[in-house]
């Protein structure tokens, strides 16, 4: 069977990622954390700061944690010390301590100013860094992927593993460290 000569598909204008980097982005070390922090407190940026503690410590995509309201968190006007969200890519709880609402993008705004106001590339960092800076953190630690595995909500230890990036060699050293 013999197929025709089509004529070339030219796209008709730029690929909105051209010239960006792709793929996972890096997690914030505890020096940048703790940087952001400062820098948000002595401006007294406090909404800033729930936020960005927030988003740090709930380990939530920043889909689900724009979509969290005070009252998520607040009871008898007194802050709850644990809350619970659903999900919205796995439906299955997480467990955690705060609460806000703003939209996706404005968060993206948000994570880039704070990344920027300490020098680093904002385009090594995005939103899910900061979802993934505590879990990195817990895996260099501890070792413990199921720790870890349990608090990002991934059904496959498969899918911990590649979203830490953990390598054969940081397997080996762990194993190498262990004494029995």
């Amino acid at each position: 069977m013999e197929t025709p000569n089509l004529p070339a598909i030219r796209a008709l204008r730029p690929a909105w990622n051209k010239g960006r980097i792709v793929g996972q982005k890096r997690p914030l070390k505890p020096k940048h954390v703790w940087a952001i922090r400062v820098r948000l407190e002595l401006a007294e940026n406090h909404r800033d700061l729930a936020l960005f503690n927030l988003a740090i410590d709930s380990k939530l995509r920043g889909c689900d944690l724009v979509k969290m309201k005070v009252v998520d968190v607040m009871a008898s006007g007194h802050i709850k010390e644990r809350a619970s969200v659903l999900q919205s890519k796995t439906q299955k709880p997480v467990r955690f301590h705060e609460r806000f609402h703003i939209s996706t993008r404005q968060y993206a705004r948000l994570v880039r100013d704070w990344v920027t106001s300490i020098g680093l590339e904002a385009s090594a960092y995005g939103t899910h860094a900061m979802r993934r800076t505590k879990v990195t953190q817990i895996c260099k630690k501890t070792g413990n992927l199921r720790a870890v595995q349990l608090l990002s909500g991934h059904t496959k230890m498969d899918s911990t593993v590649r979203y830490l990036g953990v390598e054969l060699e940081d397997a080996l050293a762990i194993a190498e460290a262990l004494e029995i």
